[in-house]
């Protein structure tokens, strides 16, 4: 398959300042999502979107060339994912080029690697809308969760009374934001939000560690100081 692989990488970051570049064990945190890149794809193929001149930067030292600064008005709190990744593939389809499926990467997942994403691959179909990494909630809403009744009162999320035990409630999972393999003609109709047609990956909680907030940095830090990858 011929892929495109879009990783968004926007300048301003409240949750981790500077996130995208800040060093992870001595290296920049966009530098490992590029790492896993190139053991997919070509760097032509490659596209990190980004309005910020410091992350164009420290991507080209390493060697990838940015091929466009990311419009303004896509790169806003308000900006979504979807925009930036329809910018990114009309940019690169104005070039000729034709891609069998979108590979969206986000640096926020350091511990994904190329065989994650090679595993993914390999469950995509052109029929289907997406496969999408996910790992197993910790809580599961068929037991766990609750919400208030119009009277303000707790109750179950979700019914359980159809499971004696919690055990035989089915598994329920969710997305850990590491691997996103889609299909470029439904993404040109649709947000990934509005897909239907999914196709789950399953990885391991370490693996799935989504950096959001400085908590999550120094679980990151702990995770490769102890060496338990």
């Amino acid at each position: 398959m011929k892929v495109l692989v879009i990783i968004p990488a926007r300048g301003g970051s409240k949750g981790i300042p500077h996130k995208n570049i800040k060093p992870l064990n001595g290296k920049p945190l966009i530098h490992y999502t590029i790492d896993v890149a190139r053991g997919i794809a070509n760097d032509e193929d490659i596209c990190v979107s980004t309005d910020d001149a410091n992350i164009i930067k420290c991507v080209e030292e390493y060697g990838l060339k940015v091929p466009f600064v990311r419009p303004a008005e896509l790169a806003t709190d308000t900006a979504g994912t979807y925009e930036v990744l329809l910018h990114a593939l009309d940019f690169y389809e104005k070039q000729g080029k034709e891609y069998d499926v979108v590979l969206l990467l986000q640096n926020t997942s350091p511990f994904r690697t190329i065989q994650h994403v090679k595993e993914a691959l390999e469950l995509y179909r052109p029929d289907i809308d997406m496969v999408v990494s996910v790992n197993e909630t910790k809580t599961n809403p068929y037991y766990n969760c609750f919400e208030d009744d119009k009277e303000g009162f707790l109750k179950k999320t979700l019914d359980s009374t159809a499971f004696v035990r919690r055990q035989d409630a089915p598994k329920t999972y969710e997305y850990n934001g590491a691997i996103y393999v889609i299909n470029p003609e439904q993404l040109k109709k649709m947000s990934l939000g509005k897909f239907t047609r999914r196709i789950k990956y399953v990885m391991d909680d370490i693996h799935s560690v989504d950096l959001d907030n400085m908590m999550d940095w120094k679980y990151a830090e702990f995770i490769m100081k102890e060496e338990l990858l």
